[in-house]
């Protein structure tokens, strides 16, 4: 079967799985909603118990990226994201999710250059851009603060 660049909408329209917006995008609040309520109930938990705020923070945010990285690697966080859609990816368990993702599939391949480098397609451009923007927007912070 040929199907040329203006039939293919048309025909991936027809074969697609039609979606209820509506139930949709109140799954993707509630359990993006939980997700996070639950990540503020650690950081109380934990400034509760003595921690300072932003240590607080940093614990709960290694705990999320454990957790999304466990479930990811027994198979548990993809029925979580089926129901959940985009409400899985804005916490930061998507971007765990991804990243633990690409390595399991690339893990044949090897550890180093399978599993490894599988890692850095998803982490690697993050990183670049996140230390850029970082970089950036403390050169513009350090320039507004001369004057």
């Amino acid at each position: 079967m040929n199907i040329g660049k203006k039939e293919y909408p048309k025909y991936a329209d027809a074969h697609a799985p039609k979606s209820d917006i509506a139930r949709d995008t109140m799954r993707a609040f509630l359990i993006g909603g939980l997700i996070c309520a639950a990540a503020q109930g650690l950081t109380d938990l934990w400034k509760s118990l003595g921690m300072v705020k932003e240590d607080a923070g940093l614990l709960t945010s290694v705990i999320l990226v454990g957790a999304s990285a466990l479930l990811t690697a027994i198979g548990v966080f993809d029925n979580i994201a089926k129901v959940a859609g985009a409400g899985t990816l804005v916490p930061i368990t998507g971007f765990a999710n991804s990243v633990v993702s690409a390595a399991i599939d690339a893990k044949s391949e090897g550890y180093v250059l399978g599993l490894g480098s599988a890692i850095f397609t998803v982490a690697g451009p993050v990183l670049l851009y996140g230390t850029a923007a970082g970089t950036l927007y403390g050169v513009i912070y350090w320039i507004v603060s001369l004057f």
